[in-house]
């Protein structure tokens, strides 16, 4: 069973300054952000929780059955964190390899008018009569 699977069959919810929210919601979030609303913020809150169940205790002998939970909790946030990241540098390329097209092309209309200002009449006449 995938953790996605495990996920949506036992309901995960995560803690977050807007309530708990889903699974599906973690891919809604922003990476970071000022007002605590975020997957950092969630992965934090989820490693917190982690963190409390996970305290050693000498007199239980049992693992704490919430700590699996908890850890396959972290794992979601992580794995949509990673994917998020690298959703974001993958945009951040395009949009700096659309604005060097778009310099280049710029660039490219300044040298095409300046190569037409110095055609002479004749030349530009003989061009506009072949149109």
């Amino acid at each position: 069973m995938t953790i996605f699977e495990k996920a949506t069959r036992e309901k995960f919810r995560y803690p977050s300054a807007k309530g708990l929210l889903t699974t599906e919601q973690l891919w809604e979030l922003p990476l970071t952000a000022k007002s605590g609303f975020s997957l950092d913020d969630v992965a934090k809150a989820v490693n917190a929780e982690l963190k409390a169940v996970d305290t050693e205790s000498f007199v239980a002998t049992d693992a704490n059955p919430a700590k699996a939970t908890l850890e396959t909790k972290l794992e979601i946030v992580k794995h949509v964190i990673a994917i998020r990241l690298t959703e974001d540098k993958a945009a951040k390329a395009a949009a700096a390899k659309k604005l060097e097209k778009e310099r280049l092309l710029a660039a490219l209309g300044r040298k095409q008018d300046a190569a037409l200002e110095n055609l002479t009449e004749a030349d530009l006449l003989a061009r506009i009569n072949n149109l």
